[in-house]
């Protein structure tokens, strides 16, 4: 095989006319994405464990650890994933980390105890961190850079009605009179089987990328797998394609190495900064909303209640940010949303009303979604060449992950000290200076192609 042939997969995708050849591609990966629950029912499996079954404490090393396990899982997970990723390729990488978060999924429901779970625990984080690199980073190299940032926007929209979801299932299990013992192992249980539906899709109806084939040197694969899409477009929308009117542009192998010298440095060092940003904020009022409510005085219930009503912020916030996103400079979209959620994160946190937090819960939610749509769905993705993609963004993923180890000590600590009011204030500082250093380090890639976001000359 004639390893330095283009036959120039990129501007053919790019010039593909919206069809459902995407929307199929996209539903797919949406659905895989949605499935993935270890990460949505880790607060509502915390706060039972916490307050109603009491394998864990208040304010001891082991609640912290609840978030620092699976963390670190999903530091691992991603570090590795990444690379394994651009080894084997997207549709085999996605079904290997599903079958590994499913089989922790189901470890974690039968566990006879705090430290079998937690076993499963760290690894439903690895499965989980590997998996999220591969569907958000792979799903950018199928469709148009011009409007890539909605459809990756679309994804996240579905995937993270997730939130609000586990939380009204838990929510359902116990009105229906099944005890909180049995209650956590259910919400484990659910995902389990949803996920081994998706592992089917993704299997009969997912395709190997073809910018991947073509960047592997694998270029007549790559062009039969193109063709073939082409075909099921053309026939889908009855018309003929338009034609290919870009020159051909290298497409270059580069190693691991290379994510640390030159521009893909700075891409490096910046896609870390806002993935610290994202997993600090999210995680922190994601597992401990719950905790911090029974705090200021609410039940279990009640608690659970307003954290699934604080969450619906979560799909309108990525609604929101789908909308917008192709319209607004990806610098400039990130700033100001970190700049919102620190004056939001202030303001919630001087709610003692249930009205009150449940309103300003939600117009906080609403705006870290809207960045987590931003920052792991679309900007980190993106600003890798594809023979790095997978490398790139599993690396800035794992350096999120990092802080997510540490923080929720620091989070104890604020929470016991100064209370729910200090974790709010906390939020806001971290989102301030992750605000700043998107400002100066950032880079701009909206509406180019993945072949020229790639070219680090």
């Amino acid at each position: 095989m004639d390893k330095k042939r283009n036959v120039n997969i990129g501007a053919r995708l790019d010039r593909l006319p919206n069809s459902s050849w995407h929307i199929k591609m996209w539903l797919v990966t949406a659905f895989a994405l949605l499935v993935c629950w270890s990460n949505g029912i880790g607060g509502a499996v915390q706060n039972i464990l916490l307050n109603e079954i009491h394998w864990l404490e208040p304010g001891s090393k082991l609640l912290a650890m609840w978030s620092t396990t699976y963390t670190a899982g999903q530091l691992f997970g991603a570090l590795i994933g990444g690379p394994i990723g651009d080894k084997i390729g997207r549709k085999k990488s996605i079904l290997l980390y599903e079958v590994i978060h499913i089989i922790a999924m189901i470890g974690g429901a039968v566990s006879p105890n705090i430290y079998v779970l937690y076993v499963f625990r760290l690894i439903q984080g690895l499965g989980l961190g590997a998996l999220l690199v591969v569907l958000f980073a792979g799903f950018t190299e199928y469709v148009p850079g011009r409007n890539r940032g909605t459809w990756s926007s679309r994804t996240s929209f579905i995937g993270n009605w997730a939130h609000p979801i586990c939380n009204g299932i838990a929510l359902l299990v116990v009105s229906t009179g099944v005890s909180y013992a049995m209650n956590w192992r259910i919400q484990f249980m659910i995902p389990s089987v949803l996920s081994i539906i998706a592992s089917i899709l993704v299997a009969k109806k997912f395709p190997e990328s073809p910018r991947w084939l073509e960047a592997q040197g694998r270029v007549d694969e790559a062009d039969e797998l193109m063709t073939k899409i082409e075909k099921e477009i053309e026939a889908a929308t009855g018309k003929p394609l338009p034609e290919v009117t870009e020159e051909p542009k290298q497409v270059k192998q580069l190693p691991y190495s290379a994510l640390f010298k030159g521009k893909l440095l700075r891409r490096t060092i910046v896609g870390s900064l806002v993935l610290i940003g994202m997993n600090t904020i999210q995680y922190t009022l994601m597992n401990w909303m719950p905790s911090m409510l029974s705090s200021l005085g609410f039940d279990t219930s009640q608690s659970q209640f307003m954290t699934m009503f604080g969450l619906f912020g979560a799909p309108f916030g990525i609604f929101i940010a789908s909308l917008i996103m192709d319209k607004i400079p990806r610098k400039a979209m990130g700033v100001v949303l970190l700049a919102i959620m620190a004056v939001f994160g202030i303001i919630t946190g001087r709610q003692s009303s249930m009205g009150g937090l449940i309103l300003w819960t939600f117009l906080l939610n609403t705006a870290i979604y809207m960045y987590v749509c931003y920052a792991s769905a679309v900007y980190v993705p993106e600003m890798w060449p594809t023979s790095a993609k997978l490398s790139g963004s599993g690396f800035s993923n794992a350096m999120g992950r990092v802080s997510n180890i540490f923080f929720p000590f620091l989070v104890t600590y604020v929470a016991n000290s100064a209370g729910a009011n200090g974790v709010f204030i906390l939020i806001s500082v971290v989102a301030i200076i992750i605000a700043v250093s998107i400002l100066f380090l950032g880079i701009e890639t909206r509406g180019e192609s993945v072949e020229d976001i790639g070219n680090i000359d």
